[in-house]
Parts: C-alpha cells; sequence; structure tokens
C-alpha cells in the first residue's frame, strides 16, 4: 500500500501543490488510497459533485459532475453502494432514480439553505391558490418537494422546461434567483405571493395567477445570493480582461454583469473549450480550484471567499467512515419516492 500511497499523493502534490500545504496532502493521499480499496472490496461507486473539496475530487470520484448527472450515471452502473459526496438532497435524487441500491452520504450535517426553503406543505398551499397551475420544481428540493411537483428542472434547462409546457402561467419554485433569472431570458413576468395575508404587504402580492406568467418562491442559495455586482467591477478594475462566469442562483443583477451564466457543467465546458487571459467564477469556491487543477494552462482568479458550510461537510475521513459502516444510508419512502420519479422523469423526457 506504502507505493499507493506515494503515488497518490505524488498526483495530489502535482495537481494541488499550491493549493494544499505538503503535510495535509500526504494525509489526504493515505485516505484516498484507503477509501479506493475499501470501495472495490464493497462494490461501490462515489460520486464527487463539482463543489467538493479538491483533494477528495481528484483522488476517490468515480464520477464528478452536477447532481442530477451523478444520479443518471449512477443508475447506470452495476455497483451496490452509491456513496454520494454532496449534499442530502442530491443523495436522495440518485436513491430516487436507483431504488434498489444502497445510497450513503458521508455526513448527516450536509444540508442545503435552499432545498430547506419550501416544504411539500408549501407546495400543497400554493396549489390550492392557484389551481391548475403547473409547477415547476428546481431539482435542488427534498424528494417529498418533489413529490408534489408536475416537472423538474435543472439550472441549465430551466428555460427549456418552463417553455416545453406552453401555459400562460407556471409555479417555479424553489430559488427567487433563478426564477428572476428565467423570466428575464423568456421575457415572463415574475410575482412571489404571500401564501398568509397580512396588514401593509405589497400590493404585487395580491395580483392574481392570470396577470402573471410566473409564480415564485423566496429561497436562495446561501452561496449565491452573496455575490453583488460591485464584486464584479471590483475584479475588472483589477483585471480588466477577465471573463467572469456567474450561476444562474447568483441574482439577475450579477448574471447580467457575467459574460456567461450558466449551470456548473456549463461552466466548466465553457473554460475548458475557450481561451481567456484568465477567468474568475462566480460560485462555490470549491469548484473553481478543482477546475484551475483540471486545467493548469489556464489562469483562475481565484479571489474566492464563499465557501459552501453544507458542502464543506463532506471529507475523505468521513467518506472512509462512510464506506466502513455503512453509515447515513438515506431513505425515500416508496410512496414519495414515485411521485417523485414522475416528476424528475418528465423533465428528462424533455432534455
Amino acid at each position: 500500500m506504502t507505493a499507493a500511497i506515494d503515488e497518490m499523493y505524488q498526483k495530489l502534490k502535482a495537481m494541488l501543490g499550491d493549493m494544499a500545504p505538503d503535510v495535509e496532502l500526504r494525509v489526504k493521499a493515505k485516505l484516498a488510497v484507503q477509501i479506493n480499496q475499501l470501495k472495490q472490496e464493497r462494490n461501490a461507486v462515489i460520486l464527487g459533485h463539482n463543489y467538493m473539496e479538491p483533494a477528495l475530487y481528484h483522488s476517490v470520484a468515480d464520477i464528478t459532475g452536477d447532481s442530477l448527472e451523478l444520479s443518471r450515471k449512477a443508475a447506470e452502473t452495476d455497483k451496490d453502494i452509491i456513496v454520494f459526496c454532496g449534499v442530502r438532497f442530491m443523495a436522495e435524487t440518485a436513491k430516487i432514480l436507483s431504488p434498489t441500491k444502497t445510497v450513503l452520504i458521508p455526513s448527516a450535517r450536509a444540508g442545503c439553505s435552499l432545498a430547506s426553503s419550501i416544504t411539500a406543505a408549501d407546495v400543497r398551499a400554493l396549489k390550492e391558490r392557484f389551481p391548475g397551475v403547473p409547477v415547476v420544481t428546481y431539482v435542488n428540493t427534498y424528494a417529498d418537494v418533489k413529490a408534489e411537483t408536475d416537472i423538474c428542472c435543472t439550472s441549465g434547462n430551466a428555460v427549456k422546461v418552463v417553455e416545453s409546457l406552453n401555459v400562460p402561467t407556471v409555479i417555479f419554485i424553489p430559488d427567487e434567483y433563478l426564477a428572476r433569472n428565467v423570466a428575464r431570458e423568456t421575457g415572463k413576468h415574475v410575482i412571489f405571493p404571500m401564501l398568509t395575508p397580512s396588514v401593509g404587504r405589497d400590493a404585487e402580492l395580491d395580483i392574481v395567477p392570470m396577470h402573471a406568467d410566473m409564480i415564485g418562491w423566496h429561497g436562495r442559495c446561501e452561496v449565491h445570493e452573496k455575490y453583488t455586482v460591485q464584486d464584479i467591477l471590483d475584479v475588472r478594475q483589477l483585471y480588466p480582461d477577465v471573463v467572469v462566469l456567474a450561476h444562474p442562483e447568483c441574482s439577475p443583477e450579477v448574471t447580467a454583469a457575467a459574460d456567461f451564466a450558466g449551470s456548473t457543467a456549463a461552466m466548466i465546458r465553457y473554460v475548458a473549450q475557450t481561451h481567456a487571459p484568465r477567468y474568475l467564477l462566480l460560485t462555490e469556491c470549491a469548484m473553481g480550484d478543482n477546475i484551475a487543477a483540471a486545467n493548469p494552462e489556464k489562469e483562475m482568479v481565484r479571489m474566492c471567499s464563499v465557501r459552501c458550510p453544507h458542502m464543506n461537510e463532506i471529507t475523505l475521513e468521513d467518506t472512509l467512515k462512510s464506506l466502513q459502516m455503512t453509515r447515513y444510508v438515506v431513505e425515500v419512502p416508496e410512496e414519495i419516492r414515485t411521485r417523485a420519479y414522475r416528476s424528475v422523469q418528465r423533465m428528462l423526457a424533455i432534455g
């Protein structure tokens, strides 16, 4: 095993030598080798979301990508165990698509501010207030919310999904900024109604569905909501030739000020396929490091200071323990799973 550890250390050193101290890379190399050996013994596949820390992302993940693509690819494998290095709603989606496989998440604390912003009861209340209006739900939600929806979407295909319904009004939940970005791109008007009447509320909240194209929800990602237009202006002042990429979970003002807006997968492709002087990614910090490690010939402006606290819960140490102890098994009740599966499959049928 010593030779394998040294080989892994050399790999991590070459990719991440300027991101982490040498002693840390040696420790992580040993953990990575233990994990890779154990996953073979247990017939497991490890999924690494684009927001995972670089040492994990580049050492033990068999499949990397965004949440939905990871779940789709995992469903196609012959592995008995799926270890999802990401947050809980992602692991739930893997279970929705692979009900007979054991799905593990390395940390029970890996939640999501956006997914927690809405409940299944909230969705039922929206449908009661706006009867007959189809519900489009972002995949960054828990399984019981997906079960209450008509069709899911990703940040990459949200516009396509909304347009495919060909109806005058849709309920689009739960990301406020994604809804506003979709509305801007499609020329629609979005409102954010309150479910409980209150004195002095904005008159816009009383608008009935036929007066709006989209009915949104005030959910936000605690990472992407932090980026501002001033951040972009500050960076451009230092680096006038920088190409700025923003995730659609950022505000419409930020995505409009950026040079490119797209999903994590779209941003990765953009950097790989273009040759700009330098890039700045307005998304979760670890992803910028992962792209920098995979594209050493390209200059990344590493001015990011926003790390997702939930993604940060997933470590190599906990990934090893998860495999050793079959720890933090993700279950989705079958009645919820089958209904959530339909909403995901409807999206997949659109592409």
